[in-house]
């Protein structure tokens, strides 16, 4: 049972068909990225948006939440990071189970939308679920831990890398090391670089993700 709480805005049709889950980034919380469901929903008027606040308060902002502790930005420890992502992982594999269960969607009609700490949740989770997810976005983010991709891959989603080639907190070459190592481990990978960008989500980038939702809806 998922205990986190979180931002939602209705299907605009009033009919629920698909499920996009937004995770945000280190120092935020889920008000941050739940207004993209405005643009998005737009062209996506069967989509319900929810926006989850990370478990933890962020000891860095402290008005924001993270998923998990960063060793090099708040001094803790490596374990203390790792126990924090394992717990977090599982919240928000519930809070994904659960929030399917009130909107009466299917794997096959959710997407993962994650920005910064968020893709590297969303990147974690999505290939370890039983049933492959519709789809996943990572905004700005790493894919952790990609040695062990392969051995533990259970379900492969299409999945869409965006990063700003400006990008001063999470750097640009993020972006190919996690496609390689997803391409390895045999998932369908599109990348876009937005030019110009820093930390933060560009028009072109967003518009690649609608078309990359749309694309990946249920027939």
């Amino acid at each position: 049972m998922s205990t986190l709480e979180a931002h939602r805005r209705g299907a605009r049709s009033g009919t629920v068909k698909s499920l996009v889950i937004f995770v945000h980034g280190y120092g935020a919380d889920g008000n941050d990225l739940i207004s993209l469901s405005d643009p998005l929903g737009e062209h996506l008027p069967d989509t319900v948006f929810y926006s989850p606040d990370a478990p933890n308060p962020c000891k860095m902002s402290p008005m924001g939440r993270e998923w998990f502790p960063i060793p090099w930005i708040d001094g803790s420890s490596e374990e203390v990071a790792k126990a924090g992502m394992e717990t977090a992982v599982h919240m928000l594999n519930d809070f994904v189970d659960d929030t399917m269960k009130a909107e009466g969607v299917t794997p096959a009609q959710t997407f993962l939308v994650g920005f910064s700490q968020g893709t590297m949740m969303s990147l974690h989770i999505a290939p370890r679920r039983a049933e492959p997810i519709a789809g996943v976005v990572g905004f700005s983010g790493r894919l952790l831990e990609p040695d062990t991709l392969k051995s533990e891959v259970v379900s492969r989603p299409p999945v869409l890398l965006v990063h700003g080639d400006a990008d001063e907190m999470v750097p640009v070459a993020s972006l190919p090391e996690a496609a390689n190592a997803l391409t390895l481990a045999e998932f369908e990978v599109y990348t876009h670089i937005s030019k110009g960008t820093g930390h933060g989500i560009a028009p072109d980038g967003l518009g690649v993700a609608l078309q990359f939702i749309i694309n990946n809806l249920p027939k």
